[in-house]
């Protein structure tokens, strides 16, 4: 058995072989720019051999909830390659634009901010491209705009489902073909990260007030939230790598410059993006370090008052232990002044080191 068998034997193996009943897909089909919804049952052949069936004909295949069937069938059906399979079952991959065959595979990420946890919950993506048919898998079962899979599935079943929900509310960009899909979802997820970095801003500003109030939690949240900015960063840069590469392709393959046109403007967006991540992160590392300096100083004020009053307790104490060692040739034991001089150079040992310790704004 050759490499590429064994492959296309293990995907198999992996998604088994059930049969999909096509009730968690949405598959919507486009015509010269006009969109409406295929007939109930439709599979990913059906879908395929619309879109094959007419140079203005897209058809667009979304699994908001993947299973084993529904990649078992794509893969029947668009014939794809065993090592696109394995790409396709197993997630958690980052992003990147592969190119196999006449299919391009795209791994792209949106993002989601949590207000309530202070979190930024990233839904991976893969995007299937060719000729006259687009295929969105969404592989942690949740949409761009956050609707979780099976309120999309809901959706579907009900016949709620809206046009801009799909992205396809603009039919002179949807006359340009395939790739007019795939720049609106990823038109789509790069205005998602608007928001996103909105509230890490906003959490930063926060943080920024709360390290000067002396707050022993901040450290943590400063921490937590750097994380979150990280992810973001990651995600930023990926996706540029991934944009910029199919911007590549665009000029090699045979694309309205329109499309191009259109790309670059996600470029852009995307660009600026990632700058302000890299802001954030780098303003999150300075406030760690600011904190750590105005912890230190504040230790450091506790270890002045702490040790002054171990000098101020130090000077009675040791007169006291002077005086209380009972020898018999201590005149001072039987002078009838000793009991009151002592306590007097007790209290003005005190008083002076307080003094001091006071001027020197230890205290």
């Amino acid at each position: 058995m050759s490499r590429v068998q064994r492959r296309a034997a293990n995907a198999r193996a992996a998604y088994g072989t059930h049969q999909s009943s096509h009730a968690s897909m949405a598959v919507r089909y486009i015509d010269d720019g006009t969109v409406e919804s295929a007939p109930e049952g439709t599979s990913a052949a059906d879908a395929l051999a619309f879109g094959k069936s007419g140079p203005q004909r897209i058809a667009l295949s979304l699994y908001p909830t993947p299973d084993e069937a529904d990649i078992q069938e794509l893969t029947e059906a668009w014939d794809l390659h065993p090592v696109l399979v394995e790409d396709l079952v197993h997630a958690r991959q980052r992003p990147k634009l592969e190119r196999y065959g006449e299919v391009l595979l795209l791994v792209v990420r949106s993002a989601l901010y949590l207000d309530e946890t202070e979190e930024v919950e990233l839904s991976e993506f893969h995007i299937l491209v060719r000729k006259g048919a687009v295929a969105v898998l969404c592989q942690d079962h949740r949409w761009i705009d956050g609707t979780d899979g099976e309120g999309f599935v809901e959706s579907i079943r009900n016949g709620r489902l809206r046009k801009d929900q799909l992205l396809l509310k603009d039919p002179e960009l949807l006359r340009l073909g395939a790739e007019a899909v795939l720049y609106r979802i990823l038109d789509e997820i790069v205005d998602g990260y608007v928001p996103v970095l909105h509230g890490l801003g906003i959490d930063k500003e926060q943080i920024e007030r709360q390290v000067f109030s002396g707050d022993a939690a901040v450290t943590e949240r400063i921490y937590r939230l750097s994380q979150e900015v990280i992810d973001m960063q990651h995600a930023t840069a990926s996706l540029l790598e991934v944009v910029q590469s199919l911007d590549d392709g665009f000029k090699k393959y045979p694309v309205p410059d329109e499309l191009e046109t259109y790309l670059q403007d996600v470029t852009d967006h995307l660009t600026r993006a990632h700058s302000q991540a890299v802001e954030y992160r780098d303003a999150l590392s300075q406030i760690l370090n600011v904190n750590s300096t105005l912890v230190a100083q504040r230790q450091n004020e506790d270890m002045k008052k702490i040790s002054g009053w171990a000098a101020i307790l130090f000077a009675p104490t040791l007169i006291a232990a002077i005086y209380g060692m009972n020898f018999d040739n201590m005149p001072e034991l039987h002078w009838s002044f000793g009991y009151p001089v002592a306590v007097c150079l007790m209290l003005g040992f005190a008083a002076a080191l307080y003094g001091v310790f006071k001027w020197r704004r230890w205290f």
